[in-house]
């Protein structure tokens, strides 16, 4: 061990049983020799900082010099590895404690280790640095600005004020931003960044990059005459002067002789590399992460950074942190089944000591109505049964778009629910525009409505325009809708000739959905106002990131589904915009301490609850559409998935719908997600054995525990293929809804049509109440045996009349 000592004899004395044998969980022999005292095997328990660690916790945290890589699995319990290894530091091997640098990635995470370290130790440690990335480059940056081009008051740029200012350089370089999105150029600059790419070093690789290069450049250069960094620059312009200035470099590295980093397999390429520069040359650098939780590639993380840290410390002792203090047995016995296809990782064995636990429940609903309604009586059932409350239950989805029929199940039913780390569906943004688009359809009088939509997507009418219209409708006593069919039929009004053509133009696009909704065709009516304001284009325009635009057009299919229910229903636009308010209503009420917990997978990233349902296993969500088209896609749906199952202490539930309105361009049909084939059947119950028989099977019936059907809406479905004019938005929804391995019908099956009779072999006779899929599925209600979807091809399922 290299003396930490300022003075005074040696820090550390060998003694005969300081040695942890070698074990297959570390790659080196571990000599654990402290103080005047040993703790090495045999007698580690005895010191208080070991005290309740396992043999590999013990390991990491009394780890010798030089390079240490600690895999520490989900629930493996390295939060208390980490900050004990601080406390061992400063206790054991006496070092300083101001020569202590950690890192992580958040401020609440940061205080938390410190907070924790202090209590260990019984002391307030000022000088200890503990802190996120940007917050301790930032500190140091004001040292040493000078050398970086800027003076120590430097101001850093939020992302507002980044966008400001990429749209005043796009116009100054002489293009227009309203045609490239100033927050996707963004984005490309921050991902060079990360990268460690200047802009004289910035490679186009197509027209859009030859933009991205002008604008970077100039974009930087007014960052630089602002006396203005982002937040990447932090961490890139402290990286170049580590890089570039010999002494500065010496000054740190002998500044701080010990780094240690939480969460490692979030780091990205510039992240990396200030841990090299600030560990070097000793090279004492003790990092924690798991490959297998990395779930965050979409911010820039990139998990192969774990590999890259092995391969740059051929001597690192790692460790594998494999016992599980969360879930039982059959719980990580799932995860594992899924993960374990994943390549480029370490495998690992997790293992527990709370026993093998009960059988993970899979079940089948028919739509995402039924599977809230499903997940809520089951919430209910397990709370009457054994007394847990409801703060103990969580309920996981793929997307925020997801969180709106589980929402209304919950509001419907007057249960608790908190939704974590989003907002509620008919709170957000394009779901508020839309709806209020609706309801100008509905009542034009809506003035509401009509100043929240009349320039959303943009259409050139500014505040000027609008306050003239509406001083106008003021000061004659006109209504809304007379003011707008003024400007419609080109009566004299006291607007100019510019703003009157628009208002006309806007007045036009009314009328026309006005017309849709009065013949019920509210689908139709829908895919009009999308198409005809462009309004999936302005999602791509007002979004930061392309991952956000994507979601967000998710919640604009999922309101488009809501309106092929309603249609499915025979509700007019009235009753459906009725039912929505008395939701949205709701939606502030639910704040509950003791409440289900709503949330996204990638938002229950470090938390746990007794029970845990993962909602939505259908290919296109889970493993969303998206995984198809990148490199390394489905295995970060994988890790994503693994997450999610590993946050489950006692009881997991996976399920999955036949139909759901995200899917609405497709007929609604949902494939069930892959990862449910990964699962061996002794881990499940209520689940087939494989996708294949899912899929291949003639009769696609439910696989539900406690023996119930997903059941069909209770009024008849009209069929919605027949006569349906194609969809403005069919191309955007077919490139977001992929569905490989779906049956298609045969040329030759029956055409059946909703109500016509009809007989199955197994089944005997029904009615059809339902056809999906161009005739590919069939919605059959049995007179024995109730509901079940049926292949139109399946051999001898015949129609009785025509």
């Amino acid at each position: 061990m290299k003396s930490m000592a300022s003075a005074g004899e040696p820090l550390a004395r060998p003694c005969t049983h300081a040695v942890i044998p070698a074990i297959p969980f570390c790659r080196r022999r571990v000599t654990v020799t402290m103080g005047r005292r040993c703790w090495g095997k045999g007698c580690m328990k005895e010191h208080p900082l070991l005290q309740g660690m396992n043999p590999q916790q013990a390991a990491a945290i009394t780890a010798g010099d030089g390079p240490v890589l600690v895999l520490a699995g989900p629930g493996s319990g390295k939060t208390s590895v980490l900050t004990r290894r601080i406390a061992w530091l400063i206790r054991e091997q006496r070092v300083p404690h101001h020569r202590i640098m950690a890192v992580t990635f958040t401020n609440k995470a940061a205080g938390e280790m410190r907070s924790r370290v202090e209590a260990l130790l019984g002391d307030r440690l000022r000088g200890l640095q503990i802190g996120t990335f940007h917050a301790t480059c930032a500190r140091y940056l004001r040292r040493e600005a000078e050398r970086a081009g800027y003076r120590p008051d430097y101001v850093i740029y939020d992302s507002d004020d980044q966008v400001a200012l990429v749209k005043r350089v796009t116009k100054e370089v002489g293009i227009d931003p309203k045609r490239y999105n100033p927050r996707a150029i963004l984005s490309k600059i921050s991902g060079a960044k990360n990268e460690m790419i200047p802009p004289a070093q910035f490679r186009a690789l197509d027209y859009f990059g030859e933009i991205v290069k002008q604008v970077y450049a100039g974009y930087q250069q007014a960052l630089l005459d602002a006396n203005a960094m982002d937040f990447d620059d932090l961490l890139l312009n402290m990286v170049t002067l580590m890089r570039d200035h010999d002494d500065l470099r010496a000054y740190y590295q002998e500044r701080f002789a010990y780094v240690l980093v939480d969460e490692f397999q979030d780091t990205n390429q510039v992240q990396y590399e200030l841990v090299r520069q600030f560990a070097a040359p000793r090279n004492d650098v003790f990092v924690v992460g798991d490959e297998d939780q990395a779930i965050y590639a979409f911010r820039g993380a990139d998990y192969r950074n774990v590999l890259r840290f092995q391969e740059s410390y051929s001597d690192a002792s790692v460790i594998l942190l494999e016992q599980n203090y969360r879930s039982t047995q059959n719980i990580l016995d799932v995860a594992r089944a899924v993960i374990d296809r994943n390549r480029n990782r370490t495998p690992k064995a997790l293992h527990t000591e709370l026993g093998r636990g009960e059988r993970s429940i899979v079940f089948e609903a028919f739509d995402e109505r039924y599977e809230a309604r499903e997940v809520l009586e089951r919430i209910r059932h397990l709370r009457a049964e054994t007394g847990l409350d409801y703060k103990d239950f969580a309920v996981m989805y793929r997307t925020n778009a997801q969180s709106r029929a589980m929402e209304q199940a919950f509001v419907n039913a007057a249960a608790p629910y908190v939704l974590v780390g989003g907002v509620g569906f008919y709170k957000r943004r394009e779901v508020k525009d839309l709806l209020a688009y609706l309801r100008l359809i509905h009542n034009p009088d809506d003035r509401v409505s009509f100043e929240r939509v009349i320039n959303v997507p943009a259409r050139g009418i500014g505040r000027k325009s609008l306050a003239a219209f509406l001083d106008w409708v003021a000061r004659d006593g006109l209504s809304i809708a007379t003011a707008l069919n003024h400007v419609y039929y080109d009566d004299p009004t006291p607007l100019g000739a510019a703003a009157k053509k628009k208002f006309a133009a806007f007045a036009a696009m009314l009328t026309g959905w006005q017309e849709l909704a009065k013949v019920g065709d509210l689908l139709a009516m829908f895919d009009q106002i999308t198409a005809q304001t462009r309004y999936y284009l302005h999602l791509a325009d007002s979004s930061k990131f392309p991952e956000e635009a994507v979601e967000r057009a998710d919640n604009v299919r999922e309101l488009r589904g809501l309106l092929q229910y309603a249609m499915e229903y025979e509700q007019p636009l009235h009753e459906f915009l009725a039912e929505q308010s008395l939701v949205a209503d709701v939606d502030s009420l639910k704040d509950d301490t003791d409440a289900v917990t709503l949330m996204t997978l990638h938002a229950a990233k470090g938390l746990e609850f007794p029970v845990v349902f993962i909602t939505g296993l259908e290919t296109g969500i889970l493993p969303h559409f998206r995984s198809f088209e990148e490199v390394g896609g489905l295995e970060e749906e994988r890790r994503l998935f693994y997450v999610g199952v590993t946050r489950a202490k006692r009881l997991l539930f996976l399920s999955y719908a036949f139909r759901r309105a995200l899917f609405s361009g497709t007929g609604g049909i949902a494939a069930p997600s892959e990862f449910l084939a990964d699962l061996p059947p002794q881990l499940l119950d209520g689940a087939p054995t494989t996708l294949a028989t899912l899929r291949r099977s003639q009769s696609i019936e439910s696989q539900t525990q406690w023996g119930r059907d997903p059941q069909p809406p209770s009024r008849p479905q009209r069929d919605l293929s027949a006569g349906k004019a194609s969809s403005p938005n069919e191309a955007l929804r077919k490139k977001i809804t992929p569905f490989p391995g779906l049956p298609k019908p045969d040329d030759d099956a029956p055409a059946f049509k909703v109500n016509m009779s009809v007989k199955h072999p197994q089944f005997g006779l029904g009615k059809v109440i339902g056809v999906e899929s161009k005739g590919g599925i069939v919605s059959v209600l049995f007179d024995e045996h109730g509901p079940k979807k049926i292949l139109a091809d399946a051999e001898g399922f015949t129609a009785l009349d025509g």
